[in-house]
């Protein structure tokens, strides 16, 4: 079929990769041009504004970085909301649910078109290889109807129940992600700190009850040079604080996750933020905690 993307960043340009090789028409649009290029000559088509997009694709995806930039998008001068084709967005972006539900409202009241949230997991491997879970909010017709499109780059597309309801299933995701993450930097420290090589913890755990498909990714990307960025340190902030910020209104307690948000933050602070996840290894360094002991013993006056 005929389906419109916007957002061609690590996460998008696969995807879009994955639709175009399954055959459907692919219009694009981002606000970049450098991954338009890659994206016609895979065979996409491109267009000049979003609202040109919706006038194209009565289907439409998104995956973009954050609400702000969503809303303009959806709403802005040349926005998809003014264009008469569009039936059906589909957001595969991670956005705060309350956001989500306004955007929907706002788009069902001036337009007409349905929204459904369908944030994904996965990461750019799994957005390459077709296996990404994508966990969907909105009406479930329209999800049952979208499904077989999202096949293209997903091997499983979930109904969570109303718009909204995706993103707070991406946020639980994103609380074991991180958490599990940092768990995993804090072991290899460990290791290191008692010098055993670290390199061998994804071995010597391998079938029991640490592993997990986290341990045999990042393992290797805390203990060997650093690669590509696969999912930055700042990406998973913005959803830690996503995470906070929903939990302080629910009233829900998360001492786990308030605190590994701290250590994103610490990472982000000392210029990690644009690097992959992989290097929150960097705040347990002992190179580094020497240094700062260092730096430390000699600002302290001489004991008497």
């Amino acid at each position: 079929m005929k389906i419109g993307f916007c957002g061609l960043g690590r996460m998008g340009a696969p995807m879009v990769g994955r639709l175009l090789q399954a055959g459907h028409e692919v219009h694009v649009w981002n606000r970049s041009p450098g991954p338009l290029r890659a994206a016609r000559e895979a065979g996409a088509r491109v267009c000049a504004t979003p609202r040109e997009l919706g006038e194209q694709c009565a289907w439409v995806a998104l995956c973009l970085f954050d609400a702000a930039v969503v809303r303009d998008v959806v709403f802005g001068k040349d926005g998809l909301a003014r264009a008469s084709a569009l039936t059906l967005l589909i957001d595969h972006s991670s956005i705060p649910p309350r956001e989500t539900r306004g955007f929907s409202d706002r788009l069902a009241a001036a337009h007409g078109a349905v929204w459904l949230d369908a944030p994904v997991s996965g990461g750019t491997g799994g957005a390459q290889a077709g296996t990404l879970a994508v966990m969907v909010g909105g009406p479930a017709d329209a999800c049952a109807r979208a499904a077989p499109v999202l096949m293209a780059y997903a091997s499983r597309v979930t109904h969570m129940g109303p718009v909204g309801c995706g993103q707070v299933t991406k946020l639980c995701n994103q609380t074991i992600v991180t958490t599990t993450v940092a768990a995993i930097a804090e072991s290899v420290a460990l290791a290191q700190d008692a010098g055993v090589d670290a390199a061998r913890l994804q071995e010597a755990l391998a079938g029991g009850w640490a592993d997990s498909p986290l341990l045999r990714i990042f393992m290797p990307r805390m203990t060997q040079a650093p690669g590509s960025v696969q999912a930055s340190l700042d990406t998973m902030l913005k959803d830690l604080d996503t995470v906070a910020a929903l939990a302080q209104v629910q009233g829900t307690a998360m001492p786990v996750a308030a605190a590994t948000g701290q250590r994103y933050r610490l990472a982000s602070r000392q210029g990690l933020g644009a690097q992959d996840a992989a290097q929150l290894i960097q705040l347990y360094r002992q190179t580094d905690a020497s240094a700062d002991r260092a730096a430390c013993d000699a600002q302290a006056p001489p004991e008497s």
